[in-house]
């Protein structure tokens, strides 16, 4: 097994390549546990380590390995992005459409809870672009401008969804907590601290408070950890911004949106601002089938290029 490291700017992955690739579940096996304990010095050292050669053909195979670090989720609740179970712990990476880029965020980092580690993998890379670039969180908190960093960790970011209830703007309810039972959802949200109410049309609409900023459990460091940029409307292109805000009456309405944990509006200066920082030390690499990238959800951000042709890709979570 050969290992390198990839790097761009402030953001680095750990690149380990196996000499052929493995020709059976147990060889697989056996190359992942192998190199488990390096990949986890690696993982809490760059943030990101990329898996090469292993062999993998399938959601199965990629399940396999996922399982040789930690235990797999077997749900996926409360996401904002669109994506689709094939196998079980395993989804699509995400069902957006491809001509857009997804822009840089923590998962689930609007949540209560989060997955500690993300794992992408290629079945099918894109024919133009589509690489699943990575960005240092410590780097954001290093380079951002202390009075929108003081803004930020002031009161926290409010996530503010509205979900219909069959038929409307972005995703159901029902598809975002994978159940029609009303109570079901409830008890989760109460569970998880959300603040949460019902229209007449039966659409759900949430606002949960999370901080802008986490403390690694394990290294001790202070990271970047929100997808405000995300949620606030001036995330999409200009033309579908004003063609959304021209559909609805209020901005309850919106799929999806942001503001400081007080209420008050993020401004979209200081959102600008936060973008080109995570532009700044993003690192991407072409995908090659068969690989797999293993991301720290703290310590790194990840998104998505727009890409041409039949982009294969999939997720799973620890």
């Amino acid at each position: 097994m050969r290992t390198d490291t990839v790097s761009a700017g402030a953001t680095s992955a750990a690149l380990f390549t196996a000499d052929a690739p493995a020709r059976s579940s147990d060889e697989r096996r056996e190359l992942a546990r192998g190199i488990a304990d390096q990949a986890n010095e690696q993982l809490l050292a760059n943030g990101a380590v990329i898996f090469r050669n292993l062999g993998i053909t399938s959601a199965a195979d990629f399940h396999e390995v996922v399982g040789c670090f930690g235990d797999p989720f077997v749900e996926y609740l409360h996401g904002n992005s669109p994506r689709t179970a094939v196998h079980e712990g395993v989804w699509t990476s995400t069902e957006y459409p491809a001509e857009y880029d997804i822009s840089l965020h923590n998962e689930l980092s609007q949540s209560y809870k989060w997955p500690d580690r993300l794992f992408f993998c290629c079945l099918a890379a894109a024919t133009t672009g589509g690489e699943t670039p990575v960005s240092d969180g410590r780097a954001m908190l290093r380079d951002m401008d202390p009075a929108v960093r003081a803004r930020f960790e002031a009161s926290g970011v409010a996530y503010l969804q509205s979900m219909h209830g069959g038929y409307g703007l972005g995703r159901s309810w029902q598809t975002t907590y994978e159940t029609d039972d009303q109570a079901k959802v409830e008890g989760y949200l109460r569970a998880a601290d959300v603040a949460f109410s019902w229209t007449d049309d039966e659409d759900l609409r949430i606002r949960q408070v999370r901080p802008a900023t986490r403390t690694h459990p394990v290294t001790g460091e202070q990271v970047w950890f929100n997808q405000a940029d995300q949620f606030h409307v001036s995330n999409l292109p200009a033309g579908d911004r004003d063609a959304l805000l021209a559909m609805i009456e209020s901005e309850e309405e919106l799929p999806l949106s942001a503001t400081f944990g007080d209420g008050s509006a993020i401004p979209e200066d200081d959102l600008r601002h936060v973008r080109e920082l995570a532009r700044r030390n993003e690192l991407a690499f072409g995908w090659q089938p068969g690989d797999v990238m293993m991301i720290d959800n703290l310590l790194v951000m990840h998104g998505r290029h727009a890409y041409t042709g039949s982009r294969q890709t999939l997720v799973a979570m620890t």
